[in-house]
């Protein structure tokens, strides 16, 4: 593949990283820290993991047949079964929308004093603004997600270096131990980390991102070298974004060590708080700056996934703005309406509906997907062999039960 050609191949894994560190994760990061210490790491490097052989089923997929996961869903099954994995798909980026939304308005709290409910006012208008660029159609989107990340993953490699844990406690955090099993906290808290990581408009958003990469005279040595170049991509940019998670929980670690947990796991504010007497000066700072680039670019690119998920099962072609709009008053009506109505206060409680509705939309598209990759027929020369195909079954079992398990716990919980 000539150098030029792998250079406009790279990128949908570091846009699609950006939902692995977004700021649901890093509610789930910052109780793991504060509550555990370090020991949690592991299940951030098992979550990881998870994400790049789930997000490498999808680049095969997308290579092999030349379409993305939305629009091989309305072709290869019933129009009824495709209209309500829509229906749900839809549903899926609502949610994704609340919760990013609320990050970056609970970022200009505590940045600039804002108030939440104008805080995402205001994150709604920065998205509209992002994908009103020259260029919202090409790649301009994912430039300007790439320099937030990038502003994501400084500002957190800056924190690491102020908060100072301690490098064997950090090892030792890696490696899984039996107390993950014994402890029922424990156990929650990092099957929410693993439950969480995968959502589902990163399936939408990485395939329609590499079936745009993928030119339709390719022949099949072609599809195969770009499935090699395109997995070196994601692999190193859901790693990256694996380090940016293990740093919010070591931060989180540090800042609360020595501080009795309270009866509700701290959260993003919680955190904030104590960073500057804990850490030292500054830290709280770079922590805001960082949870504003990271939620207003997932905004950004869950805007981009529903623009793939409407191309897909419709067939209807929007202009980015127009798809922001519709999402975004989806996500803004109950969000306004609650934070109105019951103040800052609320953030949290739709933080954890927006959670628990992406729980309960995963196996809906996780199995299709599924069925998908397993019509050798379909996939051609990128057929896995049979035991990658039943260790894509066993994931899928495992977090499907895993999403309705969680949504049920944090239902209950809340």
């Amino acid at each position: 593949m000539p150098p030029r050609r792998f250079w406009t191949m790279m990128g949908p894994g570091f846009v699609v990283a950006v939902g692995y560190m977004d700021p649901g994760n890093w509610a789930t990061d910052i109780a793991a820290g504060s509550s555990f210490g370090f020991a949690l790491l592991s299940a951030v490097l098992i979550a990881s993991l998870a994400g790049i052989f789930l997000q490498t089923l999808i680049v095969r997929l997308t290579l092999a047949t030349g379409k993305d996961l939305a629009r091989l869903i309305r072709d290869r099954f019933p129009r009824p079964v495709a209209m309500v994995v829509w229906a749900v798909s839809e549903l899926a980026m609502v949610a994704t929308d609340l919760a990013e939304l609320l990050g970056s308005a609970i970022a200009l709290k505590l940045l600039f004093g804002i108030p939440i409910l104008a805080g995402v006012v205001i994150a709604a208008v920065a998205t509209f603004a992002i994908l009103a660029l020259p260029g919202a159609r090409g790649r301009a989107p994912e430039l300007v997600v790439g320099a937030l990340m990038s502003v994501v993953v400084v500002c957190f490699g800056w924190e690491l270096l102020i908060a100072k844990p301690d490098a064997g406690a950090l090892l030792a955090g890696l490696v899984p131990t039996v107390e993950l099993a014994r402890d029922p906290e424990m156990l929650y808290l990092s099957l929410g980390i693993i439950g969480a990581t995968v959502m589902p408009h990163n399936l939408f958003l990485h395939s329609g991102l590499v079936r745009s990469r993928l030119a339709a005279e390719a022949t099949d040595a072609e599809r195969q070298r770009a499935a090699r170049w395109l997995t070196i991509d994601l692999a190193s940019a859901l790693t990256l974004a694996g380090l940016v998670n293990g740093a919010i929980l070591a931060v989180a670690a540090v800042a609360f060590q020595g501080i009795a947990p309270e009866a509700s796991p701290p959260g993003i504010e919680d955190a904030h708080a104590l960073l500057d007497s804990t850490i030292g000066t500054g830290a709280a700072l770079i922590f805001a700056v960082a949870l504003l680039a990271a939620g207003q670019s997932s905004t950004t690119t869950g805007t981009m996934a529903g623009q793939i998920v409407t191309e897909g099962f419709l067939n209807l072609r929007m202009r980015p703005l127009m798809r922001a709009l519709v999402t975004r008053s989806a996500s803004l009506v109950p969000a306004l309406a609650i934070l109105w109505t019951s103040g800052d206060g609320a953030a949290d409680e739709l933080l954890v509906l927006s959670q628990v509705i992406l729980a309960l939309t995963l196996p809906f598209i996780l199995v299709p997907m599924l069925l998908l990759l397993r019509n050798r027929d379909l996939m051609g020369g990128l057929a896995m062999a049979p035991l990658t195909l039943r260790l894509a079954s066993a994931m899928v079992l495992v977090l499907t039960g895993l999403s309705g398990w969680l949504a049920g716990t944090t239902a209950m919980v809340s």
